[in-house]
């Protein structure tokens, strides 16, 4: 009897540790490889040009820096659509590669 209920209160806690480590552990998509190479030398100009991103390796002096900005993906996206202070409008970037590249910042600035 102390046997099972010890093993059910193993089990419980073992899945409650996997479900809680699921939920803090950013999961590495193909999308933050095609958006930190879209930050690194996809966007013309690179974004890493300007903009320091500790987790693309990149440190640039002349933009804000996207750790300490920490900007959600909307705010990029409209960045990335409309330029903003010396920053260029990327219209050569898809929607898509737009979206793909904003998600990242997004992301990678928090890590």
């Amino acid at each position: 009897m102390q046997r099972k209920l010890f093993t059910s209160i193993a089990r419980t806690i073992g899945a409650a540790a996997l479900v809680s480590a699921a939920a803090f552990t950013p999961i590495a998509s193909a999308n933050d490889e095609e958006g930190k190479l879209l930050f690194l030398k996809g966007a013309a100009p690179a974004c890493a040009i300007c903009h320091t991103l500790e987790a693309a390796g990149a440190a640039g002096a002349v933009g804000p820096s996207m750790n300490e900005l920490q900007p959600d993906a909307a705010r990029v996206l409209n960045a990335l659509k409309n330029g903003i202070g010396q920053m260029p409008a990327y219209t050569s970037l898809t929607p898509e590669q737009m979206k793909i590249l904003s998600e990242y910042v997004a992301k990678a600035s928090r890590e």
